[in-house]
């Protein structure tokens, strides 16, 4: 049966409602498809077909639209959030073929040149900065990431530039995506990413570099700049050549090794010794170094950082945004979770954040509890990797009925989607390898600051922030059966969920502010110029 279009929609973006003989799905989806045979069924079945994504100028040469040429037997294109179209022809699949082709050819040429930039800036002498007053900050967000909605690399962008424009450090925003959240004031410049080497793992990565380098300058426009901030990326070298360039502090933030992350929740990186390097430049030659842990500084000191260079600061939130004020009565409603009870996790998926251990540990609730079967719900706000694994166990443990997957919220609903809840859970997991986790979740004080009872992993920073019994309730990291009571006791006892937080809510004002966290890092930065100065 042919079908009137297929509308593929990229990672990250919303799935717009289908039209009557629209079939839409996931780009992983239609990947699947390919892996798994059904996309011979699909040949020619569609009238026309679309990959949604969110900017042209990001969408590179994707390999999916020869799929796309596939199961349409008319019209392809590529359209973004705009409105802009790209048609899909045949003679454009065979120009991005040839181009692949020549960029094979050229990959060795890119990999020796990127190897002797490095080698030319591990060997350079160190240029003295100085801290002008009054000057912008010149922020660089550079992910090969693109249509980004929610998650706590969402929180950070945003909190950090909109306490710049609160502090009157007027930041230049350089990103290769819009950040949702981010305050209107902040004068934002997106990076025009290369469609070069698109096809290859990991090279994207060492020419955006270079893009990011020149749109930043670009974007700068001779105006004085007092301090380049870069949120470091794989093989992202921008920030520190300009605030060289500039002789001005350069400020790395640093979030873990991509190096690490990719051995243990992805795969190896396949020119990881270069990777390497580009990581411990960056980190060696920051003015300064800010993390979110101590686990994370322990980590750069073991790999050679100056001490006094590494800041911990660890995440923090906007208070006004996530309140006890915020109503979450529209989306009780709208979830049909009545005066139920209701225990909230909101998450991108990721597999450190521990969502099997959640509903493994709901299961063991409600199985203890079968008076919850019709009082209490589980509400999974958000989308990844880890939430078709999730709704599978709970659907195999007859539990369906009494959880609420939301998919992907965006930053700014957020805070209601967490109104609407009575308790909030952070059940993360150590990590594989038995290394100190290095996280700050971002989620954790998004939850102190809407004043709400609040069962957590005692792991590490985790329980540095948190107190057990007295602003949190605090359990044993990956233990189903300890978190499952933890629940039981909040759920259970009305007055310790409000005490804790009421508390969680006072400690988050006094210590976790993202305007508190911005003024660590200037205080920082000031002290660690003026020190190199002496």
């Amino acid at each position: 049966m042919t079908r009137d279009r297929l509308t593929v929609v990229r990672g990250g973006l919303p799935f717009p409602p289908a039209a009557p003989g629209e079939v839409v799905v996931s780009d992983s989806e239609l990947r699947a498809w390919a892996f798994d045979g059904r996309i011979v069924k699909s040949i020619a079945r569609y009238r026309e077909a679309r990959l949604c994504t969110e900017r042209l100028a990001t969408s590179g040469r994707p390999m999916l639209a020869w799929v796309l040429r596939v199961v349409a037997r008319g019209h392809c294109s590529i359209v973004d959030a705009e409105g802009k179209t790209r048609t899909i022809t045949l003679g454009l699949l065979i120009a991005w073929s040839w181009q692949v082709v020549r960029e094979l050819m050229a990959r060795g040429a890119l990999l020796r040149r990127v190897e002797q930039e490095v080698t030319r800036f591990e060997q350079a002498p160190v240029r003295p900065t100085t801290l002008p007053v009054d000057a912008r900050a010149l922020y660089l967000r550079t992910d090969l990431s693109f249509g980004i909605r929610a998650g706590g690399s969402v929180g950070h962008i945003a909190g950090v530039l909109n306490a710049l424009v609160e502090q009157g450090c007027c930041p230049i925003f350089v990103s290769t995506t819009s950040v949702p959240t981010v305050s209107p004031c902040v004068e934002t410049h997106y990076v025009a990413v290369p469609e070069r080497f698109w096809n290859f793992k990991e090279l994207p990565t060492f020419v955006l570099s270079d893009a990011c380098f020149h749109e930043a300058i670009r974007a700068r426009a001779g105006r004085p700049i007092g301090f380049v901030y870069q949120r470091y990326s794989l093989n992202n070298s921008a920030g520190l050549r300009i605030a060289q360039q500039l002789a001005v502090p350069f400020v790395l933030e640093y979030n873990g090794s991509e190096i690490w992350m990719s051995r243990h929740w992805g795969r190896p990186l396949v020119y990881e010794a270069l990777a390497t390097r580009i990581e411990l430049l960056n980190v060696r030659r920051a003015d300064l170094v800010v993390v979110v842990s101590r686990a994370m500084r322990d980590e750069l000191v073991a790999r050679g950082a100056e001490p006094d260079r590494v800041l911990v600061n660890p995440n923090a939130v906007d208070p006004d945004r996530y309140s006890p004020r915020i109503d979450g009565a529209s989306v009780r409603r709208q979830l049909d979770l009545g005066n139920r009870t209701v225990l909230g996790f909101i998450s991108t998926f990721g597999p450190w954040h521990g969502a099997g251990v959640l509903v493994r540990a709901f299961v063991e609730l409600m199985r203890a509890h079968p008076e919850y079967r019709d009082s209490v719900r589980l509400l999974m706000i958000g989308d990844g990797v880890e939430a078709g694994e999730a709704k599978l166990a709970i659907e195999a443990a007859g539990f369906g009925d009494a959880v609420r997957f939301t998919g992907l919220v965006p930053q700014e609903a957020g805070p209601a989607y967490l109104a609407a809840c009575d308790i909030l859970v952070s059940p993360h997991v150590p990590n594989p390898d038995g290394t100190p986790f290095f996280g700050s979740p971002t989620k954790l004080f998004e939850y102190m600051a809407m004043g709400k009872g609040i069962v957590a992993s005692d792991l590490d920073q985790i329980g540095e922030v948190l107190r057990h019994g007295d602003t949190a309730w605090l359990v044993p990291p990956a233990d189903v059966a300890a978190l499952a009571d933890g629940l039981h006791r909040l759920v259970r006892d009305v007055p310790l969920r409000q005490r804790l937080g009421a508390a969680a809510r006072h400690e988050v004002l006094a210590h976790h502010t993202w305007r508190a966290h911005l003024r660590r890092t200037l205080d920082a930065l000031e002290a660690r110029v003026h020190a190199s100065v002496a």
